[in-house]
């Protein structure tokens, strides 16, 4: 039976698959035409709001499989959660310090990327510490010894 922070890593994961694939469906990216491989010049925008490119796209994939993998253990799972939260923390940051026309917006980022970054970075952070404290025993040993008896 799978913990509560596996589940969270897991429905994640499965999530930025989902939204890796999308980015590359027309009519659900508008601009699709114009999208690049990299680059803000970029028009794709996913959802009609978050600018995509193949290689933005392809990010969402990897990190939606990586979720999957480290969803089979709750530790994994914990370090999915707060490591990938700190990548989009520093994402947010880069994104915050850099000029969106500028060829240093290479992945690219617009500021409704910019929210979901930090929204992203927060929610996995706080997930993975909240839920990566709980235990993540679910069946208990025969051989190991109960509370006592209740006095």
């Amino acid at each position: 039976m799978a913990s509560p922070v596996q589940t969270v890593a897991t429905v994640i994961g499965a999530g930025f698959l989902v939204f890796g694939i999308l980015g590359f469906v027309p009519g659900i990216t508008t601009g699709y035409d114009t999208m690049t491989f990299a680059g803000h010049e970029s028009e794709a925008m996913l959802l009609g709001a978050f600018q995509v490119s193949v290689l933005h796209n392809a990010v969402h994939l990897l990190f939606g499989v990586a979720g999957l993998v480290l969803a089979r253990t709750a530790t994994a799972a914990r370090g999915y959660l707060i490591g990938g939260g700190i990548i989009y923390l520093a994402l947010w940051i880069y994104g915050a310090i850099i000029d969106h026309d500028s060829t240093a917006n290479f992945v690219p980022v617009n500021m409704a990327d910019q929210w979901l970054h930090l929204g992203l970075a927060a929610g996995m952070v706080l997930l993975g510490i909240a839920l990566g404290t709980r235990s993540t025993k679910t069946v208990s040993d025969p051989d190991e010894p109960g509370p006592g008896p209740i006095i």
